[in-house]
């Protein structure tokens, strides 16, 4: 009997683009199997992605969190400014 295939969509930006790879894979694979069949790190240059920095519809999780039919995986770069930081800032009139 053949695996059952989910499709599952990575997505990735940066300051300047946006990556979206749709891949399917086995059912039962994990977070992090999606990324590294979507081939992501290829993408931003062979890094791999911090894996504080993932999530499910905007949801956070795991690297082993397993993923299901239609799910989309994020991968949330650093922030480059504080939000703190960035209401006082504007509180200041800056």
């Amino acid at each position: 009997m053949a695996e059952r295939m989910i499709k599952v969509e990575v997505v990735c930006a940066d300051a300047c683009r946006q990556v979206v790879r749709r891949i399917e894979l086995p059912c039962g694979s994990t977070v992090m199997q999606a990324i590294e069949v979507a081939g992501i790190a290829d993408a931003q240059s062979g890094n791999l992605p911090n894996p504080a920095r993932l999530g499910i519809f905007s949801r956070k999780v795991t690297p082993d969190h397993l993923v299901k039919d239609g799910d989309r995986i994020e991968i949330y770069r650093a922030l480059s400014l504080d939000p703190m930081e960035a209401r006082r800032k504007r509180a200041r009139g800056s």
